[in-house]
């Protein structure tokens, strides 16, 4: 292991290197990557590689997380890179305050094949940045090398972004309510826009050569999320499916296709690298291929030459997944764990589960995580949807009296139970029902799936599941 001073460089030879952030605080740092050009530009916003865009195009930079609390990391396949790439930049930003508030800063350089330390870079001189690129890999005459940079920006990610070629501008500021009209100008300038919605700019452009059909359901998802103050809000967006017999004939009438092709589009809001992530229940649970812009036209009928319809209905078991996925356990849990970015679940089902016993715990646990349940079912139920005047619909009940009402079905007494339950640290779950998912415009549906959730962010915030604004 070397130990470098700023300016310094050294050879790589591992073929795939890990550069991992660390720092002794409880403050937020954001590892990223800039994959450059021998302009030293980035070909396009493709190539930040960031914990909201979390791969390259290719997938030879990734970022890998945090793993524990004071780090972050990026793995780069030197190997992989495109011929293109001359350069990666391993840089960071704060969420709070600068980096010379922040101790025992440095980056540590390892071999991801055995863990060995190529080299380590500590940060001395940090002030009032907050933005940093900690070091750069770099290739000469054919031969990767690793520099300590130790540059700093106080103009934040923004500032570092737009000076290797993403063109970033900071979220625009209200104006003074008193402040006097100005003159006409020549020319409008350019509106200025957040980072996030450049990304939400990027994705809508690449939806409407990939996947225009989206397009629309795009815009009316935009339109449900302004509406609840979430515009520019980030979540991971999951879709969980039931592949029991039952719904058979929903898969092949195209209901589910369709309505996954609604989730995405919802997705395509909320997370900013254009994938939602598929789980599957039937006797087992399953975690399937992401659905992104390349695959949604057939993917239901592909996810179901991967994995057949099963013999019985058991939730917990594609719970057990998510939650190991997000935040690598499914055990219980009783304290409040806290992660950066919330994770937003679609479960959709046609029938009871035969675990409720499991189903109930994982819901209990998982509310002490940044993770929010919208349950869907299939069929009728006390809080089915029903038609509402004027052609509109309401969430409504069939009948009265405290049990099921006339033509209800009692199938899902479970979800509605765990809708209310008991127990939990917040409400981290939604309940409706309805006899066909596409009696169901897609304004109603966006709306609907925000029924709950903007409250439950609010909670989770104040309980300190994730960070506060």
């Amino acid at each position: 292991m070397t130990t470098m001073s700023k300016g310094a460089n050294l050879p790589v030879t591992a073929a795939r290197v890990r550069a991992t952030l660390g720092w002794s605080s409880s403050v937020e740092v954001d590892a990223s990557a800039l994959l450059l050009t021998a302009s030293g530009k980035v070909r396009s916003d493709a190539d930040f590689v960031f914990y909201n865009q979390p791969r390259s195009a290719e997938g030879s930079v990734r970022h890998s997380g945090s793993g524990a609390t004071g780090q972050d990391s990026v793995d780069v396949d030197l190997a992989d890179l495109p011929e293109a790439i001359e350069k990666i930049a391993v840089a960071a930003s704060v969420g709070t305050g600068t980096f010379g508030q922040i101790p025992g800063l440095h980056l540590r350089l390892t071999d991801v094949a055995d863990g060995s330390e190529i080299a380590r870079f500590d940060i001395s001189d940090a002030s009032t940045e907050t933005a940093f690129v900690f070091g750069e890999l770099y290739r000469r005459n054919g031969q990767w090398k690793f520099r300590a940079v130790g540059q700093g920006y106080a103009s934040g990610l923004g500032g570092l972004a737009t000076d290797f070629g993403i063109d970033v501008a900071e979220e625009p500021t209200a104006p003074a309510a008193a402040a006097p009209a100005a003159p006409p100008a020549a020319s409008p300038a350019p509106s200025a826009v957040s980072l996030k919605k450049q990304k939400q700019i990027s994705l809508e452009k690449r939806a409407a050569t990939e996947a225009p059909h989206l397009v629309d359901l795009v815009k009316k998802a935009a339109v449900s999320l302004e509406k609840k103050g979430l515009g520019e809000h980030t979540a991971r967006v999951a879709l969980c499916l039931d592949i029991s017999g039952s719904m058979a004939g929903l898969y092949r009438s195209g209901k589910i296709q369709q309505l996954a092709e609604r989730i995405l589009a919802l997705g395509l809001r909320f997370d900013d690298d254009g994938e939602v992530d598929i789980f599957l229940f039937g006797r087992e649970g399953h975690q399937a291929d992401t659905m992104n812009l390349g695959n949604v036209r057939q993917y239901t009928a592909d996810v179901l030459r991967r994995h057949p319809l099963e013999s019985s209905t058991y939730y917990g078991a594609a719970m057990r997944l998510i939650r190991r996925h997000y935040f690598g356990s499914d055990e219980r849990r009783k304290a409040p764990f806290q992660d950066r970015v919330p994770v937003y679940v679609m479960f959709v089902t046609d029938g009871a589960t035969f675990d409720e016993d499991v189903t109930r715990e994982q819901v209990r646990s998982s509310s002490y995580e940044p993770l929010f349940w919208q349950f869907m079912a299939i069929g009728k139920s006390s809080r089915s949807l029903a038609l509402g005047g004027g052609g509109g619909r309401r969430r409504g009940f069939f009948g009265g009296g405290g049990g099921a009402a006339s033509g209800t079905s009692r199938e899902f007494r479970f979800l509605e139970e765990l809708d209310d339950m008991s127990g939990r640290f917040i409400d981290n779950a939604d309940f409706f029902s309805v006899d066909d998912p596409m009696q169901l415009s897609d304004d109603e549906l966006f709306d609907l799936l925000m029924t709950e959730y903007p409250g439950w962010l609010t909670q989770a915030r104040e309980r300190g599941l994730l960070p506060p604004r």
